[in-house]
């Protein structure tokens, strides 16, 4: 399963900021502190979404976009369980069940 997520890079906090279901699939946007070099906003990221979703850290990896701000996020596991933790997230906005 593929997340596409705006990451902001250099926020004063690390965080999701909106979670959205569409038509093509969940849309996070997210911040982490962490600067964009050497890969540290992309771990940070990892972490903000798996400690957010309750999802293994080891479950998501970048899919595309590893030097960008948009980003797809690969999702290794129970798709019903993740759908289910998204849905069920504070922050989420839902257009249309993904």
């Amino acid at each position: 399963m593929l997340l596409s997520v705006r990451l902001t890079p250099r926020a004063s906090s690390d965080r999701i900021d909106r979670i959205e279901a569409s038509p093509e699939g969940w849309r996070i946007e997210a911040r982490v502190r962490a600067v964009p070099e050497k890969g540290l906003a992309n771990e940070a990221l990892i972490r903000v979404i798996a400690d957010g979703l309750g999802v293994p850290k080891s479950s998501l990896s970048i899919a595309s976009g590893s030097k960008g701000r948009e980003k797809r996020l690969r999702f290794e596991g129970d798709e019903a369980r993740l759908n289910e933790a998204l849905r069920a997230h504070p922050l989420a906005a839902s257009s249309q069940d993904a």
